[in-house]
């Protein structure tokens, strides 16, 4: 037997330790949970993607009732960013959510799904995306994708049947 060990580097801040676009891009998070259309769960989730070129692109999940068909705020960013820029990295995400009683003191954490694309991101672009999630108590800060998805699904799985590649 081989044992596999995965170490992640997950940076507490407080949001007066960040640096100004963080706290910029953060507040667009937050900002966008306004848009949010939560009237099934009142769970309310924003994203601010920050391009290359300085430009930011907000999401906010969405929900239907036909809850498969809802969508999170991660990759209403994203595929909006995706598409009205297609040629602009992007080098930051920034996630904030809040239910009835405002912000959440813990950051919540992006779903398998939005994980995967957000890792797509990071390969269609060549570059790692930093994330920022945001809790009234604390600001994670990760470096890149394959922190929180360390043993990813990709292209040469589909194309070659290697089902994933492993991140050390």
């Amino acid at each position: 037997m081989e044992e596999i060990e995965l170490k992640s580097v997950i940076r507490k801040y407080s949001y007066e330790e960040l640096d100004e676009s963080f706290r910029k891009l953060v507040d667009q998070a937050k900002n966008a949970t306004q848009q949010s259309y939560a009237p099934y769960s009142q769970f309310r989730v924003g994203a601010a993607v920050l391009l290359a070129d300085g430009q930011v692109v907000i999401g906010s999940n969405q929900e239907n009732a036909a809850y498969p068909s809802g969508l999170c705020a991660e990759r209403t960013a994203l595929f909006s960013a995706n598409v009205q820029h297609s040629d602009t990295p992007v080098t930051a995400i920034a996630v904030a959510a809040r239910n009835v009683d405002g912000f959440l003191p813990v950051p919540v954490t992006p779903c398998g799904a939005c994980r995967q694309v957000m890792l797509e991101v990071e390969h269609r672009y060549g570059r790692p995306m930093t994330i920022l999630l945001y809790g009234t108590d604390a600001i994670y800060v990760i470096d890149s994708v394959t922190d929180i998805l360390p043993l990813e699904f990709e292209l040469e799985g589909l194309l070659t049947g290697h089902r994933m590649k492993e991140h050390h």
